[in-house]
């Protein structure tokens, strides 16, 4: 059986063919700057070389009817014909309190989704759009939805409601919602497996870095808190985004700059973090970079970014009543040695040690944790399409 994993942006697609049958990768690719002059469609055929399109695509549609040939080309395709594709799973953004699971797509799920958009509107607007696209281009395949929202909607109200008046809540559904729930949960069920527990046994906590970045407390396989809250601006510090601040900071900021509702959620989203406080770049590798040569502003930079992740897990252990082991993952997670030991230093009291030869690892599995660690650290690379795959084929299962 051949699964399509598709997950649409504002100006780009990515996509995988999955076998799974073995769960092996068929294919993969970017389709990067839909609408904007210099579109490139880049993808690998397992066994094959790399090919790029450079072509210019105006919009979504053309973009996934391209993708589409491409994947049944005579010379470069991997299939003979779109008929062997059997369903198609989306990332979904946002799914608000409406969806605790994946779900197979119907024109109510669209709605709700659709719903959405103005709790997540630069997210869910392009995920309709895909939607929509393959429903029309493969309109007789099951196409599945699986939310960024849905793995932490097991957390009590105690932990996903704010301090405001409960009809804010009840009304506008203002509350903690969190992101990246997709890859959290493929790299703490992992975490299970290599600690050799059943995964209602572990007590873990996620650690999600990469230009956005949240962390996830897990007790007894479910999440009990995270990091990113109504919008994924909240937690830790990130590329772009500043996380937790005091909220009278918006609108001293919105007074002095002279900033409207929409300028400020640009500036807080697009112009803080590691850019705003390095003033170089919101790639961590700039920032080390600038760092490790002597810049000053670098240098708080990342002691700021790696002190909120220590802050959010002493948190959560105190939350959890201990922990069985932390998770890095995501691309500073899994690749930034330097930034994982920062963040692990002097936590031997909370029975956290690294060990520093370990921990020289980029991209791969590895237990980074010292000898006389209390608690596991481990680095698991992310793998949220693989996710998305067993998700929709386990659904095209139930509906058989």
């Amino acid at each position: 059986m051949k699964i399509l994993v598709v997950n649409v942006g504002s100006s780009s697609i990515k996509y995988r063919l999955f076998n799974m049958e073995d769960e092996t990768i068929i294919c993969k690719g970017l389709l990067d700057r839909i609408g904007i002059p210099g579109t490139v469609l880049e993808y690998k055929m397992t066994g094959r070389d790399r090919v790029n399109i450079k072509k210019d695509i105006e919009d979504h549609a053309t973009g996934m009817k391209m993708i589409l040939e491409s994947l049944t080309h005579t010379e470069s395709g991997c299939i003979s014909s779109l008929d062997e594709i059997e369903a198609i799973g989306h990332r979904v953004v946002h799914g608000g309190e409406h969806f605790t699971e994946s779900v197979v797509i119907s024109d109510e799920v669209i709605r709700v989704i659709s719903g959405c958009c103005d709790i997540a509107p630069l997210h869910n607007p392009p995920n309709v759009v895909g939607i929509n696209v393959c429903q029309e281009l493969m309109p007789g395949i099951e196409h599945v939805a699986v939310f960024d929202t849905a793995f932490h909607q097991t957390m009590s109200p105690e932990h996903y409601i704010y301090a405001l008046p409960y009809e804010v809540y009840e009304e506008f559904k203002v509350r903690r919602y969190g992101f990246h729930g997709i890859s959290h949960d493929y790299v703490s069920h992992r975490a299970a497996e290599l600690l050799g527990k059943t995964y209602e046994q572990c007590k873990i906590i996620s650690i999600h870095l990469g230009n956005g970045a949240s962390m996830a407390a897990i007790k007894n396989g479910k999440t009990i808190d995270t990091s990113m809250g109504f919008t994924p601006l909240e937690g830790l510090v990130m590329g772009t985004r500043c996380g937790d601040i005091d909220p009278a900071i918006v609108y001293f900021i919105m007074d002095k700059l002279n900033l409207d509702a929409k300028e400020a959620d640009n500036y807080f989203n697009k112009q803080t973090g590691l850019l705003g406080l390095s003033g170089i770049s919101s790639d961590m590798r700039d920032v080390m970079d600038a760092a490790n040569s002597g810049d000053e502003r670098a240098r708080l930079a990342l002691d700021i970014y790696c002190l909120r992740v220590k802050g959010y897990i002493g948190n959560y252990m105190a939350k959890l009543n201990g922990c069985d082991c932390l998770v890095f993952t995501a691309g500073v997670g899994e690749n930034g040695c330097e930034i994982r030991e920062k963040i692990c230093q002097d936590l031997d009291g909370l029975g956290i040690e690294i060990d520093v030869e370990q921990n020289r690892v980029r991209g791969m599995e590895a237990d980074i944790s010292a000898v006389d660690s209390n608690i596991k650290i481990l680095v698991i690379p992310t793998n949220e399409e693989l996710v998305i795959a067993r998700e929709t084929f386990r659904l095209l299962k139930q509906s058989l």
